[in-house]
């Protein structure tokens, strides 16, 4: 069964001019002549010099999505503590445990506009010093409410990261071929994973040094701990970091971009004289939210939404729900709870995120979050029809299927969530394409985080039933739209 990956009319129009190759002034060794924003594009598409700080500004950028992951679960082992330490009512418990998804809501919406209103670098350095700020604050909160604000301000971190994290993850790769652009997206599935590990390593490294004594300490050093990495990226990001070359490109800044070329990927570049410098096609304004929901962007956008909202919702109510399905199914201590959650989100979800990005520039996008959906559907069904385990066949059919489900996930939905938003749309509607996604995604991580344990309290079990509604409504979604972002020259549709 084919795909079809010709949507758009736009891009296939201008197919020959971001295939053809670009001239060059002094033969063919000479520096490429840039004639418009296009020559630009197409030289980030065949990927650049083999040696080329490209590769540190996608690292850099990834250690953003390793933050966003890091402090959104930073405090999943210490809420309790925290409402012991103030005396917090369940109310009070409630506003400290979701300031980061409000604020990150929030952070998304205005994230995405200002990424492509006054570029990726920008946004992503004044991200960087919200992450700081944040972080230090919490670890020295000394009430709830500044600890809430502090955790609002983390999330607007959170949400502003993403748009230009994927942006620059899109513009600094090539467009074909192994480390293609779909699969330095995907990479953002790997890291988020890892990040989660590495809370929950600190976690335990924590609770087995400090004293019982100190132990109320132990959410606070979590908390600050997201300083460090910011830290590190921000002392990087001069020797390193550049701004997008084509979305400098599409401001008209073509001698910026080819500047940016040279230090980012070692390309020799003149603009020629007669280049077209022209005003951008598209301008950063608020009403290109609203050019999502036109044209060909209607088809994507729905899909991609509904892939983002469907897997947050079924991996939230799973993943944030882990440690507790974990101690149903076991009925052990907390720290065999621990490790039995990041034995299953290494061994699994990571592993899965891993393949996803391997195998993306060969399968697709779209093959891949079908299959990643058929195994969470599979899994999910599973673990209702296991219902409370009885015996230790059923716990290991139980574990089994959890596997299963995260596996899926790494694959599928949760690598591919951020391919169909941030390649869906060219340069100059990315960061609020991304944006728009981000929003209504985090708004759905909100509410099943704020479901599950109701649900679960209500149906047992069986609340899986109800969460099997999500990848069901993901496949059909997907077979109802059949777009494949992957391999596809999707800033074209600009020029």
């Amino acid at each position: 069964m084919s795909v079809d990956v010709s949507l758009s009319p736009v891009a296939s129009a201008h197919a020959s001019s971001t295939t053809s190759p670009i001239s060059h002034a002094a033969g063919s060794h000479g520096p490429a002549v840039i004639r418009s924003a296009a020559d630009i594009a197409q030289l980030v598409n065949q990927g650049g010099a083999r040696v080329s700080n490209a590769g540190w500004i996608v690292a850099i950028a990834l250690g953003g999505v390793f933050l966003d992951a890091y402090d959104l679960g930073a405090l999943a082992f210490g809420l309790k503590d925290v409402s012991r330490e103030f005396h917090l009512t369940p109310a009070g418990t409630g506003m400290v445990a979701s300031a980061i998804t409000f604020g990150a809501i929030v952070g998304a919406f205005l994230g995405g506009y200002f990424t492509d209103r006054i570029g990726r670098y920008r946004v992503f350095m004044a991200d960087m010093l919200c992450f700081v700020i944040a972080a230090i604050a919490c670890a020295l909160a000394p009430n709830q409410y500044v600890l809430a604000g502090s955790r609002f301000v983390m999330g607007l971190g959170v949400g502003i990261d993403l748009p230009v994290a994927m942006a620059f993850l899109a513009e600094f790769s090539k467009l074909k071929g192994r480390g293609n652009k779909a699969a330095r997206v995907a990479m953002w599935c790997p890291t988020w994973y890892a990040a989660i590990c590495v809370s929950y390593l600190l976690v335990l490294l924590c609770y087995a040094a400090l004293p019982s004594s100190h132990s109320a300490l132990l959410w606070r050093i979590i908390l600050g701990f997201g300083a460090v990495p910011a830290l590190a990226i921000i002392a990087l990001r001069s020797r390193y970091m550049s701004e997008s070359p084509v979305w400098a490109a599409n401001q008209g800044d073509l001698e910026g971009a080819a500047k940016i070329l040279k230090r980012s990927y070692g390309i020799d570049a003149v603009v020629a004289a007669d280049a077209e410098r022209v005003a951008p096609k598209r301008p950063a304004t608020w009403r290109n939210y609203g050019a999502l929901l036109k044209g060909i962007y209607l088809r994507r956008t729905t899909l991609a939404t509904v892939i983002a909202v469907a897997s947050s919702f079924a991996y939230n109510a799973v993943a944030f729900g882990l440690p507790v399905i974990i101690a149903s199914f076991l009925a052990q201590s907390m720290l065999t709870t621990i490790l039995m959650s990041l034995a299953l989100n290494l061994l699994f979800a990571f592993t899965g995120g891993l393949l996803g990005v391997r195998l993306v520039p060969k399968v697709g996008a779209w093959k891949l979050t079908v299959l990643g959906y058929a195994f969470q559907l599979t899994a999910l069904v599973g673990l209702a029809l296991v219902g409370k385990p009885d015996g230790g066949g059923q716990v290991a059919w139980a574990l089994g299927f959890l596997a299963l489900f995260l596996l899926g996930q790494g694959f599928g939905p949760g690598a591919h969530s951020m391919t169909f938003a941030s390649l869906s749309y060219p340069t100059s509607l990315r960061g609020v394409g991304v944006g728009l996604n981000q929003t209504l995604m985090r708004a759905s991580s909100t509410v099943s985080l704020f479901l599950f344990p109701v649900l679960a309290a209500t149906l047992a079990t069986k609340v899986f039933w109800v969460i099997a509604a999500a990848p069901a409504i993901g496949l059909l979604a997907l077979l109802a739209i059949r777009w494949e972002p992957s391999n596809y020259d999707v800033d074209a549709e600009d020029f």
